[in-house]
């Protein structure tokens, strides 16, 4: 079994954060055989934890992103895509995903993050590589607090994002501040949307989540066409957890056309 194409970018800077990060940018089978063809795009955060067990955050559990990807498409149930992992910055991690400042933990900075992401990552990724740049063609993702990022600034520009993936989203941040947003946010198109978490994450949880989900109906998303919830029994709040769910979000969100 041939390794997955990735192409890693140490130190990448950011003046809008004033710090520096690894991007890792995973290529689909035929990317090279096909010159001509440009694809669909998926940005990822917590990079650490999507392609290799040795940079995850617990040592060898990672998302297995590559692989995963590469088996999808090579039998034909997900389109090529391009994948960008996006390495947290450590202890600035809780600051940049998180869209209000609470008291005692801090956050605040996503609004910073997601201009980072727009005008930094995404023209440098446009530029290097041959992507699709329309809304439809262009998802945002991950777990925990960076399910909430992604919820957030998903919501907040759909006409850049036009899928989101948000794993065990921290809804719970800053007193469910997500739901409200979302209640209130004028979200025009519609992104699709992946929507998940465990019922081993904790108590009220699972409670946040389909609150959460009941509002994305009410605005009129679709359960199994513009939205997918799902609720994981005996799933926890992990990388191996989250490493189950990538192929089916993946056929989800990158179906073949």
């Amino acid at each position: 079994m041939s390794s997955p194409n990735l192409i890693k970018h140490q130190q990448f800077p950011s003046r809008f954060l004033r710090n520096k990060r690894d991007l890792i940018v995973y290529l689909p089978p035929g990317y090279d055989a096909h010159l001509q063809r440009a694809f669909p795009v998926l940005y990822l955060h917590d990079g650490q934890n999507l392609f290799d067990g040795t940079t995850s955050f617990v040592p060898g559990m990672d998302w297995h992103v590559g692989q995963t990807a590469d088996d999808c498409i090579n039998n034909g149930r997900v389109e090529p895509l391009i994948i960008v992992g996006i390495y947290n910055a450590g202890k600035q991690r809780l600051g940049e995903y998180t869209p209000t400042r609470m008291p005692r933990l801090g956050g605040g900075r996503a609004n910073r993050y997601g201009t980072f992401l727009l005008e930094e990552v995404r023209p440098f990724v446009n530029k290097h590589y041959r992507v699709q740049q329309a809304a439809e063609n262009t998802g945002i993702g991950g777990s925990s607090l960076g399910g909430l990022v992604s919820l957030y600034l998903g919501l907040k520009q759909p006409e850049i994002f036009g899928k989101i993936v948000a794993l065990s989203p921290s809804v719970w941040w800053n007193e469910r501040v997500i739901l409200r947003f979302a209640a209130t946010a004028p979200v025009q198109p519609l992104p699709r949307i992946w929507l998940d978490i465990g019922t081993r994450e904790g108590p009220r949880i699972v409670d946040d989540v389909e609150r959460f989900r009941d509002i994305l109906i009410h605005k009129g998303w679709q359960p199994g066409s513009t939205l997918h919830y799902e609720r994981v029994e005996g799933a926890e709040h992990n990388e191996a957890a989250w490493s189950r769910r990538v192929g089916p979000f993946l056929q989800f969100l990158f179906p073949p056309r």
